[in-house]
């Protein structure tokens, strides 16, 4: 293992975080107007990014040094307290416009110490919003700040104070309380999901190694009336997530190559391992802020990556019996990384505005890379030819899987011709207005096919479970005929001959590809199949939000000419009350097991309507906790399968 210990530069004791730190840019007024260009969304996702607004602002005192303990409680009424034990707010008058600084930060759009470059080296905030944000779009918050011997206090309902910044007694310790109800009235829903606040303080904990962080759960409750807390620290940082990420993978090595370094100013940090899958699992990090897009900093790490082991590679001789050229891919396949920097000054461009664009980075990035992984190939020979050794493996695989690749580009290429036999095609031309359903079984399509809108609905059945690409060398991937079907139908291609695994979506023709299987455990199998496919091999697909999962009933209730649907098991028990006052004698149990179970009117009307259909978007909210969780259900590892799927399944018999 390599370990290079960054220098710790210590902010200048001279420049004290006060009032006059806060600089003030515009004011509140657009928030609740206009919330989803703050916060992304007004449903899930955006419900969510409060909590990570407030948890940021501590996560910033920590990354100075200021703070050690962060938690974040879920109350019953599904409200959120975040406390820190941070040097607290200041609440001293701001000599500009003779108000609490408080006050400011709390009502102020883009007010905070953020901006001020003495108070705060490096920020996580992407756009500065902060709390203020959260604020605005909370029917009720209230700020308690521990600060200066004292305990101040100031509440709000919708980002107005509603009193002064009070002194409600003394206090011998530092930090802040922050604690807000979401507005019923801006979000679609308020049920915060334990799992998503989980894996963002898991990946918070990782990435601020000595930072412990605290999930607490007032809603879950055990039999002895505790509630549910846990616990997230990493002693060792990136080294821990790479493990983490890799705990149901087998390592080809036996250490993780753990980098700690500055370079031109530039804190990096780079956790990297390699395993005998076949997929490549990079993360990267930019002060707190997970760059799904990549950028300068990832662009450094491949680059640094590839010269030098190609360099070591080619010095020791084992690339002498290839008769041609590795690429790039190669060096990374099997890699499981973690990339984290900290940048003064980030610059983000893309699509999402997570990809960093700071030039300055990728040299530092490279730098590391290099002069670290040089030095351990050379003190790891054993280790070294293992690497070098999956990288010849690799690119072998390549070259076989560019003939199999170039059968499916080729088939689809042909004019008129190039569609599966066993998909049926919709009349719209316009991929916008257009969905392909991919169905379980010739069954189940054959009753799709009679049930849909044939004027934008296209269903392709799919034989039986798809190959698991998680344990599939590229090659037998592009050799799969349900795979083939599945490129071909949806008209896109996949890599050239410089770059293997780079998407194509031009020719996409249908922008919802809805995926439609059994309501059984065999049915959520194969559905995880192909997600685990779209997540391996066409996730900017995912990124765009095209991908989607059919939600078909579970339950058709009859009692005499009444009839309706349930789909989950808390609804079927809820008409049967309302109904039958809790005798289910009296309601006719009938379950469906398989999407062929109903007739095509049943399910037009339940599954592919769409004025009555529900779909669930597949999103990738957080890459490192989907990338662990695929690696979980689609490995050899059963214990964490059979606890995950017994913790999520919606089915009351279980197999694994």
């Amino acid at each position: 293992m390599t370990d290079i210990k960054k220098e710790i530069i210590p902010l200048d004791e001279s420049k004290i975080y006060s009032a006059e730190s806060i600089q003030i840019l515009e004011g509140l007024e657009a928030v609740r107007k206009r919330p989803s260009m703050y916060i992304g969304d007004t449903n899930e996702k955006g419900l969510h990014h409060l909590v990570y607004e407030v948890v940021d602002n501590s996560i910033d005192e920590a990354m100075g040094g200021y703070c050690n303990n962060i938690e974040v409680i879920i109350h019953e009424d599904n409200s959120i307290t975040v406390r820190d034990d941070g040097r607290g707010i200041p609440t001293e008058k701001h000599s500009k416009d003779n108000k609490s600084a408080l006050e400011i930060v709390m009502t102020v759009l883009h007010a905070g110490g953020k901006f001020d470059k003495d108070s705060y080296k490096v920020s996580g905030g992407l756009h500065g919003v902060g709390v203020s944000c959260v604020n605005a779009l909370s029917s009720y918050l209230k700020a308690e700040i521990h600060r200066d011997g004292k305990v101040w206090t100031q509440e709000y309902s919708i980002g107005k104070p509603k009193g002064e910044v009070q002194v409600i007694g003394d206090s011998d310790v530092t930090g802040t309380i922050i604690t807000f109800k979401p507005d019923e009235s801006i979000f679609q829903t308020t049920n915060y999901k334990y799992e998503i606040l989980e894996a963002r303080m898991r990946e918070l904990s990782f990435l601020n190694a000595g930072i412990r962080m605290v999930l607490k759960d007032e809603r879950q409750k055990n039999e002895e009336g505790e509630i549910r807390v846990d616990e997230y620290y990493s002693e060792e940082g990136l080294k821990e997530f790479v493990q983490y990420l890799d705990d149901t993978r087998v390592k080809l090595t036996p250490d993780v190559i753990h980098i700690i370094t500055e370079k031109n100013n530039v804190p990096v940090e780079i956790a990297m391992q390699y395993n005998n899958t076949f997929s490549e699992n990079i993360h990267s990090y930019v002060n707190n802020i997970n760059t799904i897009e990549g950028g300068t900093h990832l662009t450094g790490f491949r680059r640094g990556l590839t010269r030098t082991l190609k360099n070591y590679a080619e010095q020791s001789g084992m690339l002498s019996k290839l008769k041609f050229d590795i690429s790039g891919d190669d060096f990374r396949e099997g890699l499981t990384s973690v990339i984290s920097v900290k940048v003064a000054e980030p610059q983000f461009e893309g699509q999402t505005k997570t990809k960093l664009g700071n030039s300055e980075v990728s040299l530092a990035v490279d730098q590391a890379v290099s002069e670290a992984l040089s030095l351990y190939l050379e003190e790891n020979p054993k280790s070294a030819k293992i690497i070098v050794n999956k990288v010849v493996l690799a690119a072998q695989a390549r070259h076989a899987a560019r003939k199999a690749r170039e059968m499916v580009q080729r088939k689809s290429a042909l004019s008129g011709g190039g569609l599966p036999g066993k998909l049926s095609d919709c009349s719209e031309k316009d991929p916008t207005l257009s969905e392909v359903f991919l169905v379980e079984g010739d069954s189940a399509g054959g009753t799709a096919k009679q049930g849909r809108d044939r004027k934008f609905q296209a269903i392709l059945p799919l034989r039986g479970k798809i190959l698991n690409v998680e344990k599939a060398m590229q090659h037998r991937i592009f050799e799969n005929d349900e795979i083939k079907n599945i490129f071909t139908a949806l008209g896109v291609t996949i890599g050239t001959e410089d770059d293997s695994k780079e998407l194509n979506l031009d020719k996409l023709r249908y922008h919802k590809v809805i995926i439609m299987t059994d309501a059984d455990v065999d049915g959520s199998h194969i559905a995880t199949l192909i997600m685990t496919f779209f997540f391996r091999y066409m996730q900017e697909l995912i990124k765009r939000g095209y991908l989607y999962i059919a939600t078909p009933p579970l339950y058709l209730l009859r009692k005499g000419k009444k009839e309706t649907y349930a789909w989950t098991e808390q609804q079927r028990r809820q008409v049967i009350e309302e109904w039958a006052g809790g005798v289910e004698s009296a309601i006719h149990q009938q379950r469906y097991k398989g999407l062929g179970e109903m007739n095509s009117e049943q399910l037009w009307e339940t599954t592919m309507n769409p004025e009555n259909r529900t779909l669930q978007q597949v999103t990738i909210d957080n890459a490192a906790e989907a990338d662990h969780i695929f690696s979980m259900l689609m490995g050899d590892d059963v214990p964490p399968r059979r606890k995950f799927i017994e913790d999520h399944a919606t089915y009351a018999n279980i197999d694994a």
